[in-house]
């Protein structure tokens, strides 16, 4: 007999600003989107970063074009939460590699971004069980989460350090949302539609996965009942915890 998951905690939302860095467009918005919506929606800042442009993610469409229309749908799909500012990185879509250089360009994105928690996507191994992670997820959740406390240490990287740009060791947790070793979830009960609307918003890359009669309403719905179920609510968007130095 398996054992009972633990019910989730709630998040702490005694914060202002995130920064969310996630390896690809679409990343935040299967399931974790709906939480940033209820975050905006309480006037928190929050940025989105994506590493790579997703040029890689549509076989019919060369990088080239691809790169522009993934840009795209993620500008719009981060407007749709209450996201105004979306940065892209350049890094190679597919081959994003971890180690130094990664943690570098990462450590002056949280430099100069300054936020309290850092957002990242899963970047175990798995999805839990069989379902396997994908390359670029894990090089960079586990590049998230040393940067977050490389940037704090003005010996890490210093030619970044300037007068306008200072060490920055103010993040108190990196959160990984979708982790199958979550034990931490937000209620997104009233921000869900928000969050179905924003994976909506990649409609190019959807096509392009020849998901026939995929669903992104019931896709997302299927996740966040059940985390919600654990947390007391109807919706809940689930995130594993790293702290740096606040509670859990």
């Amino acid at each position: 007999m398996s054992e009972e998951r633990p019910a989730f905690q709630p998040l702490p939302e005694d914060w202002e600003r995130a920064l969310c860095i996630v390896a690809h467009p679409d990343d935040l918005e299967f399931g974790a989107a709906a939480a940033v919506a209820r975050w905006t929606g309480q006037g928190k800042q929050v940025v989105y970063c994506m590493v790579t442009s997703g040029e890689a993610g549509i076989d019919g469409l060369h990088p080239d074009e691809c790169r522009a229309v993934r840009e795209a749908e993620e500008v719009e799909s981060a407007r749709v939460v209450g996201v105004s500012e979306v940065e892209f990185l350049g890094q190679p879509d597919g081959i994003v590699e971890y180690g130094v250089a990664l943690r570098r360009v990462l450590a002056e994105v949280i430099r100069r971004h300054r936020p309290d928690v850092v957002i990242t996507g899963n970047f175990r191994d798995s999805w839990g069980g069989a379902s396997l992670n994908q390359a670029d997820h894990i090089a960079v959740g586990r590049a998230v989460l040393d940067a977050a406390r490389d940037a704090g240490n003005r010996w890490i990287f210093p030619e970044q350090l300037s007068s306008t740009l200072e060490p920055w060791g103010g993040v108190k947790a990196v959160w990984a949302a979708g982790s199958p070793e979550s034990r931490h979830a937000v209620d997104t009960t009233e921000t869900f539609d928000r969050g179905v609307a924003s994976l909506e918003a990649h409609r190019a890359y959807i096509d392009g996965l020849g998901w026939e009669n995929w669903d992104p309403r019931e896709f997302l719905e299927g996740m966040a009942r059940q985390v919600g179920q654990s947390l007391g609510v109807a919706f809940a968007a689930p995130f594993e915890v790293y702290s740096l130095g606040f509670g859990e």
